[in-house]
């Protein structure tokens, strides 16, 4: 038969047990974090490629863009976007180059260049 004081765990190993067992908790919850702070990221980019491909598609079919930079919001998903337009010549005398900024107030959350012919 086993003796009944022997029966069960010692205090340490419980304070063993529970140390362990919280660094694998404490492991766990940052794990999540960073996975939701990354969906956040994602979720920035994306949308603000949408603004920046709605931006660049604009810019495509206006018929005369000026050279120059102009700036503006616009709003998607219930969220406001602030962009720019930066309109350069290049060395091609019928080409001009667009670069689209959007950002949010995080930082940048897309860009985009494009090539468009000059207005005749």
């Amino acid at each position: 038969m086993t003796d009944p004081a022997r029966q069960g765990f010692s205090l340490v190993e419980l304070l063993v047990a529970l140390a362990v067992f919280s660094l694998a908790a404490m492991a766990l919850l940052n794990l999540s974090g960073e996975n939701t702070r990354s969906a956040a990221r994602v979720e920035d980019r994306t949308l603000g490629g949408v603004v920046a491909e709605n931006l660049a598609v604009e810019a495509a079919v206006t018929p005369a863009l000026s050279e120059g930079e102009s700036a503006g919001a616009t709003t998607l998903a219930d969220r406001r976007w602030a962009w720019t337009r930066t309109v350069v010549a290049t060395d091609d005398p019928d080409l001009l180059r667009v670069d689209i900024r959007v950002s949010t107030d995080e930082g940048l959350a897309a860009d985009r260049t494009l090539f468009v012919e000059r207005a005749s």
